[in-house]
């Protein structure tokens, strides 16, 4: 059995120091679903990744991480003709990156319900969605859609993480309408401090919240019981990828059925490994590293 099924666009990241004057750039991989994947992976967590890539280097290059890190990727499809996409990253030392997307028509873009196994999903222990892909056009959105669906008639509990990205939508109603929707339809939410607003009729008693709070910590609401745990005190090289492994980690604590407050501990360690390494990924611990 999967442990847990997701699905989303990843995609080529170019990072530098200051891309207007610098010569050198580091290239890698990212999205939000697929660091969560390899997180998931190197945890020893059976992980499903669907998606699609291009037919070029960079998506061979997704598909060769994600083989060789342990995650299930037949649901990912190779796209002729079109390209995997990219972000460009400006990446400042201790500060937020500034990251411009190039990923209008690309492969990932193009995920749509028919690519969503509804057998697959119904058969996971649990399935983890994102808002970002949700807000990379209609058929992605639909996609989401059928994934949550398949998921419900299953009875799989679904883990839903906001991830507003203003750039991404049309307008902030649209993105409000359409994170409330998958919010309201989630058993585990996770959802950064700036974003409570946009989602404020999820934020109902019965459902598990973690709210990201920046340098404040991280706190959840479960059974009806808040409990808080501080940030993680370890240098940061780069926030890239923090959040997503902060997921991951409370996911699998979660799955190893730990207590709430023990899932906020591994979340916060797993985001301490992302935030101190230049990659979202590659400094993820192992299980026996935890």
């Amino acid at each position: 059995m999967t442990d847990v099924y997701t699905l989303g666009e990843a995609l080529g990241v170019v990072s530098s120091g200051r891309v207007r004057h610098e010569t050198e750039a580091r290239l890698d991989i990212c999205g939000p679903e697929f660091t969560l994947a390899v997180a998931l992976a190197r945890l020893g967590h059976r992980c499903a990744f669907a998606g699609k890539v291009g037919s070029d280097e960079l998506g061979a290059r997704v598909l060769t991480v994600l083989r060789g890190e342990g995650v299930d990727v037949t649901d990912t499809r190779v796209t002729e003709g079109v390209p995997t996409g990219l972000l460009l990253r400006d990446a400042r030392v201790g500060r937020e990156p500034l990251v411009t997307h190039y990923r209008a028509g690309s492969a990932g873009s193009t995920l749509s319900p028919g690519n969503v196994p509804i057998d697959r999903v119904g058969a996971a222990r649990m399935l983890h969605v994102t808002g970002v892909t949700a807000a990379l056009g209609r058929d992605p959105h639909d996609a989401v859609l059928a994934a949550v669906s398949a998921a419900k008639s299953a009875e799989v509990p679904i883990s839903f993480a906001v991830e507003y990205r203003p750039e991404l939508w049309a307008s902030v109603r649209e993105a409000e309408e359409v994170l409330t929707e998958l919010a309201c339809q989630s058993h585990l939410l996770f959802v950064r401090q700036d974003e409570l607003d946009l989602i404020k009729p999820a934020l109902t008693p019965e459902r598990e919240v973690v709210v990201a709070r920046g340098a404040k910590g991280a706190s959840v609401r479960a059974d009806r019981m808040r409990y808080d745990a501080p940030g993680p005190q370890t240098p940061v090289v780069d926030y890239g990828g923090a959040g997503d492994a902060f997921v991951a980690g409370y996911l699998s604590a979660a799955l190893d059925g730990l207590t709430p407050p023990e899932r906020l501990r591994r979340a916060t360690q797993l985001s301490a490994a992302a935030a101190s390494t230049a990659s979202d990924w590659q400094g993820l611990p192992a299980r026996g590293e935890l």
